[in-house]
């Protein structure tokens, strides 16, 4: 039996396989996995014990708790609205229909700061949304929890609209129309028809939103107000251990959402990898 050999494809443009990979692991290297991996390091220090006793001191607990719950929440609702923005922004032409595919994008080029300050001023107690609400229906949005649900929202939708939208081009219509021929109706053909094909990319650019919004920070601390046990996220936790001093904490809390951000980041790999396989089979 002769042994394996391993063939690489030679690009026409690009330089070849050595040292296209070589530089590929410097890059990764240097400025992905030694800083991450000196993060680690430092947090070994503690042992498991140490980082336990700092994620579960009732400030930190409660600032970590904000912030996965109301991103797991964020992520949930920009998956419904991203959706519906990525199906008419693809299956309808429209007056400012370019307009408004471009400011889908608007949270990836806007500096953080600036869209909290501006969301701040919007649904603040005088802004143009904040007032109407706090008057009708006496619901107070900038800081309080909701208004870091309104920021983790905006900042997470692009995610959603272009991890799906690709998707949507590529999808077929005359399927939905075949359904519709043979009696389907237009809830069944969206369940069984439209859905199942899309699941894998909403999966997906649910993952990548929520991983978004757990890290988030200068766009939710100018609307959150920041209070203690109520409306403070970890990202913030870190800056006050920081100026307190306290780096082992710091270096704690950043251990740990660097654990659930890996978590998330393998469980967008194993939902694409289901979704090649599953259209493989299709």
């Amino acid at each position: 039996m002769r042994p394996r050999t391993w063939r690489f494809k030679q690009p026409s443009v690009l330089p070849g396989f050595a040292p296209a990979f070589g530089f590929t692991l410097l890059y990764l290297g240097l400025i992905v996995l030694l800083p991450l991996s000196a993060l680690v390091w430092r947090a070994s220090g503690l042992g498991f014990g140490g980082l336990y006793s700092i994620a579960t001191e009732p400030r930190v607990a409660a600032g970590l708790w904000t912030s996965f719950s109301i991103s797991l929440s964020a992520a949930a609702i920009d998956v419904v609205f991203g959706f519906l923005a990525a199906w008419v922004l693809t299956r309808y032409r429209f007056p400012g229909r370019s307009l408004l595919d471009a400011a889908i994008d608007l949270p990836f080029a806007l500096p953080t700061a600036v869209a909290g300050i501006s969301l701040a001023a919007l649904y603040g107690p005088k802004g143009f949304f904040g007032a109407p609400l706090l008057q009708l229906f006496g619901l107070k949005i900038a800081f309080t929890r909701l208004g870091i649900l309104v920021a983790l929202i905006f900042v997470g939708l692009p995610f959603i609209v272009r991890t799906v939208q690709p998707v949507i081009v590529d999808f077929e219509p005359e399927l939905e129309e075949a359904a519709a021929t043979l009696g389907a109706s237009r809830t069944r053909v969206f369940w069984t028809v439209i859905l199942p094909p899309l699941l894998p990319a909403l999966l997906t650019g649910f993952a990548l939103a929520f991983a978004r919004a757990v890290g988030e920070y200068g766009s939710v601390i100018f609307i959150a107000g920041n209070i203690a046990y109520v409306s403070e996220i970890a990202p913030l936790l870190i800056v006050v251990k920081l100026e307190q001093y306290d780096y082992a904490g710091a270096t704690a809390i950043a251990t740990i959402m660097l654990a659930f951000s890996f978590l998330a980041l393998l469980l967008i790999n194993l939902i694409q990898a289901w979704g090649r396989k599953r259209l493989g089979h299709v």
